[in-house]
């Protein structure tokens, strides 16, 4: 490829190329936008990567990358940073240098800590640290002020730091296969929240707070050791999906019975006899009732 070409080049796709090293001219592309090195055997990356300056989204996943050098906090102008299905153990400081990113996908890797340098991410949208071996999440994550969606399943998170109340702009909280026991009274901090999935955890009980989520209209809580619910749920008049199936529940708040748009309700595999007169009158309205 000639000088001129190489630098007007603003999309590059080499994904599925059975790469294992890039050359360190790849730094040479001035004018790319959009490079695509996914699906290759890559375990290092050039230090001329951090050159390309103007790179708005960079998709790095299913790879072999053991680490990520501290360059590509050069990439001031990046907006997606895909680092899914590789074996990273960690995340570079240098990353709180990319202020304009707007999704970051770090899902299957090796992290073993959340990664201090997301926290300073405040223009993040989307964050994705599934499949990792995460603990525990820090107090920092509430400074991700503009976050709408996070997903942190499959890890083993035994609790959640109340910061997260914070994030108000979130409206989808994934945290689906964890060790949560309890979760923190700020969890009903976030009224802009629409899916709450907490199935596969621990759970025992719930907090009064999570009645304050106004605009919730997906709950789901099966596979986990809830014996009782908060009356407060019959607060969430938005609630259009209720799933409750393989927990110990013996009864129900009689308040669920008012929510007015619930569509779907399953109480399967939990520890009832009977079911309270007001889930009849909610199947009458058109509300469909699994138990």
């Amino acid at each position: 490829m000639s000088d001129k070409a190489e630098n007007s080049l603003q999309r590059l796709d080499l994904s599925r190329k059975e790469l294992t090293s890039l050359p360190e001219s790849f730094g040479q592309s001035a004018n790319l936008r959009i490079l695509n090195l996914g699906e290759n055997k890559l375990s290092v990356l050039p230090e001329s990567i951090g050159e390309l300056k103007k790179l708005t989204q960079l998709y790095l996943h299913s790879n072999r990358l053991t680490s990520l050098p501290e360059y590509v906090g050069n990439l001031l102008n990046l907006q997606v940073l895909d680092l899914s299905y590789n074996l990273l153990p960690s995340l570079p400081d240098s990353l709180s240098n990319l202020t304009n990113l707007n999704f970051l996908y770090v899902s299957h890797n090796e992290l073993s800590s959340y990664p201090e340098s997301v926290g300073k991410l405040k223009n993040l949208l989307y964050l994705n640290l599934t499949h990792n071996h995460l603990t525990a999440i820090p107090e920092i994550i509430g400074e991700l002020s503009n976050l709408i969606e996070l997903r942190l399943y499959n890890n083993g998170l035994t609790s959640l730091p109340d910061g997260i109340g914070k994030l108000t702009k979130l409206k989808e909280l994934h945290l689906t296969d964890n060790k949560l026991e309890s979760l923190p009274d700020s969890i009903g901090e976030l009224a802009n929240l629409k899916i709450l999935r907490f199935y596969e955890n621990k759970l025992v009980t719930l907090p009064d707070t999570l009645g304050n989520l106004a605009n919730l209209t997906s709950l789901d809580l099966r596979n986990n050791q809830l014996t009782s619910l908060p009356n407060s749920l019959g607060n969430l008049k938005k609630l259009v999906y209720l799933d409750l199936r393989a927990n110990r529940l013996t009864a129900l708040p009689a308040s669920i019975g008012d929510l007015p748009n619930l569509e779907k309700l399953d109480l399967r595999w939990n520890w009832f006899s009977t079911l309270p007169d007001w889930a009849l009158r909610l199947e009458q309205r058109g509300c469909t009732i699994f138990w």
